[in-house]
């Protein structure tokens, strides 16, 4: 992988950090899980959620098959942070650069797995249980929907969660790992 052709390509997006790190540095846990369960209103409504996702080992093998992932932080000003549509209105664009960065990783021959922000948007409403999912290709998981403390990681990475009143942080992460070699075609 090129990392300086990629580090240029990240240079042009609207980032506030990123980070390359190894995989086996996460922490996954089911209090993360727990919580998607007793608080989120996504829990068992899309493919991106639990327990869509399958459990936490079943996420945490699935990240692990990946040995190294860049993170990515994006942060945005709202006039009320209290104000939960204008907070999630921000998050279109965040989920935009995550596009990108994983277009600008894919780009390098790998493999990729990328995990983002809260429940899938892409759909008005989710196929989920009754159909697959409509765009498996565009669809990202939900980072604590894998039971990933995420907190632990950007606290790490020295990226606070809060950075003022009326500052939105939006975090991705993109798995990658080597392309996997098709067997030569025999005359």
């Amino acid at each position: 992988m090129n990392v300086e052709k990629l580090e240029a390509g990240l240079a042009e997006l609207p980032l506030y950090g990123y980070f390359f790190l190894d995989t086996k540095d996460l922490t996954f846990t089911e209090r993360v899980r727990y919580i998607c369960r007793k608080e989120c209103q996504m829990y068992g409504k899309t493919w991106a959620c639990p327990p869509a996702v399958g459990t936490v080992e079943a996420c945490r093998a699935r990240c692990l098959a990946y040995p190294r992932y860049l993170l990515l932080c994006t942060v945005t000003e709202v006039d009320d942070i209290s104000d939960i549509s204008a907070t999630l209105a921000t998050r279109a664009a965040h989920e935009e650069v995550t596009r990108q960065a994983e277009e600008l990783v894919r780009a390098q021959g790998v493999e990729v797995y990328t995990l983002s922000t809260e429940a899938c948007a892409i759909c008005g409403s989710c196929a989920y249980p009754e159909g697959p999912c409509r765009h498996p290709d565009r669809m990202h998981p939900c980072i604590e929907s894998h039971g990933i403390l995420l907190t632990q990681t950007a606290e790490e990475c020295g990226l606070p969660f809060q950075y003022g009143d009326n500052v939105v942080t939006w975090f991705s992460m993109i798995f990658y790992r080597e392309a996997k070699k098709e067997p030569a075609a025999r005359d």
